[in-house]
C-alpha cells in the first residue's frame, strides 16, 4: 500500500486541507479523500504513482474539503462518494459555505452515496464506513483495519475536534461520535485528520473520557 498526504491550498484564503492519496501497490487502484484544492498537483502526484483513480471519497461536503473535484475528475476520472446525508452539500452553496472561504465550488453530484458499515475496496485494501455525524450531518470516517489507520475528516484532529457551529453541526453528535465511534478503535490506529498534524487514537483518549459521565 502506498499512502501519500498532500496539505492542498484553498483558493483565495490560502486554507490548507489534508488531502490523501490510497494506491494499492498490485493493482495500481487507488482513492483520493477530500481534494479541497490543487487538483493537478493530486493529478500529477497519481502520475508519478502510476495510479488509476477508482474513487474520490469526501468526508464532508464543505468546499474546503470538495473545491478540488471537478478538475480532478475531468483529469483523472474517479467515482464521488459522500454520505446520502452531506450529498446535497455538493451544489448547495448554503451548506458547502464556499462563499465562507471565498471561492466557488462547481455544483456537482456524487455518483454513489454511502452509507454506515459500507465497505470499500481500493485493490486489496478495505476500508470500512464510520458514520461521524457533529461537524456535519453527514460527516464519515474511514478506516483500515488491516492497515491500522483512519481519515477523520474535520470530526476528530490532535488534540480537539471539529467546529460545530456551521450549518448541520451539532456539538452533542460530534462528540458522541468520537466517544462511541472512534475511541474504541485500537491504540495503535493511526489518525490522519483533514487538518493539521498526523496523531494516534491512544493520544487522544483521554481527552474525551472527561467528558463523560462520572458515575460518583
Amino acid at each position: 500500500m502506498i499512502l501519500k498526504r498532500l496539505q492542498v491550498t484553498t483558493p483565495q484564503v490560502g486554507l490548507k486541507t489534508n488531502s490523501y492519496i490510497v494506491c494499492d501497490e498490485e493493482s495500481k487502484e487507488a482513492m483520493v479523500v477530500d481534494p479541497g484544492g490543487e487538483p493537478e498537483r493530486i493529478a500529477e502526484t497519481l502520475d508519478i504513482l502510476g495510479a488509476k483513480l477508482k474513487y474520490i471519497f469526501i468526508t464532508h461536503c464543505h468546499a474546503d474539503h470538495i473545491g478540488g473535484i471537478e478538475k480532478l475528475k475531468t483529469l483523472k476520472g474517479g467515482k464521488i462518494l459522500i454520505s446520502r446525508a452531506d450529498s446535497e452539500g455538493l451544489y448547495n452553496p448554503e451548506i458547502n459555505l464556499d462563499y465562507y472561504i471565498d471561492t466557488k465550488v462547481a455544483e456537482l453530484e456524487a455518483d454513489s452515496r454511502v452509507d454506515d458499515n459500507d465497505l470499500i475496496h481500493i485493490g486489496n485494501i478495505e476500508f470500512r464506513v464510520i458514520a461521524t455525524p457533529g461537524h456535519t450531518k453527514g460527516g464519515l470516517c474511514l478506516y483500515s483495519e488491516k492497515h491500522g489507520f483512519v481519515f477523520t475528516g474535520d470530526t476528530l484532529f490532535s488534540g480537539t475536534w471539529g467546529r460545530t457551529d456551521l450549518p448541520t453541526g451539532s456539538f452533542p453528535e460530534i462528540i458522541e461520535s468520537i466517544t462511541e465511534r472512534l475511541m474504541p478503535l485500537p491504540d495503535d490506529t493511526i489518525v490522519y485528520p483533514g487538518h493539521g498534524k498526523i496523531t494516534m487514537i491512544q493520544d487522544e483518549r483521554n481527552i474525551y473520557l472527561e467528558l463523560k459521565p462520572k458515575d460518583f
